[in-house]
């Protein structure tokens, strides 16, 4: 992965805590990854162990006063993948209706290369007719998923919903670079 910038949105879920060993997987096999959190995602992991992880500032604001024309046209026009994980029902419907109230769906419209997003909900959030609405959307728009998968979930009941595994959403990415993307050279 040397030599790739990826950018990780993080959303408010739960699976965050999986997104920090996916980062740390990312940055030990030599990507450059730049951490996006919605305020709801700092509820559960803060944004010091991502920046601890990758080495670099995270980034939680459109307008900062360090990106001249916005963190959303800076980072896009440096990144080769975004990748959302976790990827709530609130940010599935965002994306899929072009909504852009924060960092991360802002930078998601203004990202032209690959993306793949990582669901993680609620089973009966991931049943819902608007929520398979809004992934059929996406879908169509050329937008890549894994996951998610079945298993124990954080509402106490097994079901689909579960984020995947770090693991995964890497391998997801090595092929998603592997077939899209050149890397920059030193």
């Amino acid at each position: 992965m040397k030599g790739f910038e990826i950018v990780v949105g993080v959303t408010g879920g739960i699976a965050v805590f999986k997104t920090a060993a996916l980062v740390s997987q990312l940055v030990q096999a030599g990507a450059g990854v730049t951490v996006v959190m919605t305020e709801s995602a700092e509820s559960f992991v803060g944004p010091t162990t991502f920046a601890a992880l990758t080495g670099r500032r995270v980034l939680r604001k459109v307008f900062e006063e360090r990106e001249s024309l916005g963190a959303h046209i800076n980072t896009a026009e440096n990144a080769h993948l975004m990748c959302v994980a976790p990827a709530t029902a609130n940010f599935l419907g965002k994306a899929a209706n072009g909504i852009a109230d924060d960092l991360l769906s802002t930078l998601y419209l203004s990202f032209a290369g690959p993306i793949l997003l990582a669901p993680a909900m609620n089973t009966v959030m991931w049943e819902k007719p608007s929520v398979q609405r809004n992934l059929g959307q996406l879908l169509s728009d050329g937008v890549k998923t894994v996951g998610p998968d079945e298993g124990w979930l954080s509402c106490r009941r097994s079901g689909v919903g579960r984020m995947a595994s770090p693991e995964a959403i890497f391998q997801a990415i090595r092929q998603t670079l592997e077939n899209t993307a050149a890397p920059i050279r030193d």
